[in-house]
């Protein structure tokens, strides 16, 4: 049976990514780069093949999402389980801004899935969203498919650590989504021995390019 695969698709830029700018939920459309970005990365994205695309209903993902779905003649499904981490007070304020004045938090907010935001999400609750929405969709998906998934940054990492089985506070290994880049993911062959409820492999992280096939000793 065909592998399946799962294409974490970030948005394209906005003003506010430029401006180092904590957007969370606030609903930011793409700029001009980042309209050509999403252009550019569908693209690329086409030559997977997808089965299905989903997004955010947040503007910069829906867009960015969209341009994909168009080119390739697919529908596009909105889920706004794919929306960025609620970051309460944090959002809208600058990161020097957010480090000023909540120091402590944000040091500890990367490996700690308990700390909340600006009293907003904490990356567990914002990974159990997003998962769930990914596998709603995976139902969808035919052996050999690929389902593409428009979403943010942070959400997208935290749903990566926990597919990928990773303990929380290991997920601050997974560097930093780039604007329009993509991680990829494609399903362990029932046959091999794996932990167990682990069924992803990693097969490319925040990229650019699409996955050439690897050719080794290992399995």
């Amino acid at each position: 049976m065909s592998a399946r695969r799962i294409v974490l698709w970030r948005h394209g830029q906005t003003v506010w990514n430029a401006e180092n700018r904590h957007q969370g939920q606030i609903d930011i459309p793409l700029n001009e780069v980042g309209v050509e970005q999403a252009r550019h990365a569908a693209q690329t994205l086409l030559a997977m093949k997808p089965t299905r695309v989903i997004a955010s209903d947040l503007s910069r993902a829906l867009e960015t999402g969209r341009t994909l779905a168009d080119l390739a003649g697919i529908d596009l499904t909105v889920d706004e389980r794919l929306r960025e981490t609620f970051a309460g007070e944090w959002q809208g304020m600058t990161r020097n801004e957010i480090i000023a004045k909540y120091p402590e938090d944000y040091a500890a907010w990367g490996g700690d899935s308990e700390i909340r935001p600006g009293g907003g999400e904490t990356r567990w609750e914002v990974s159990e969203r997003v998962v769930e929405a990914i596998e709603s969709a995976l139902v969808k998906i035919p052996a050999g498919g690929t389902l593409v998934v428009a979403s943010h940054g942070g959400a997208l990492r935290s749903a990566l650590g926990r597919l990928l089985g990773l303990a929380p506070e290991q997920w601050t290994i997974l560097g930093v989504l780039a604007n329009a880049q993509w991680s990829v993911l494609s399903e362990l062959d029932e046959n091999l021995p794996k932990l167990p409820n682990l069924k992803w492999r990693l097969q490319e992280y925040n990229a650019g390019s699409l996955p050439e096939p690897a050719i080794g000793d290992d399995k």
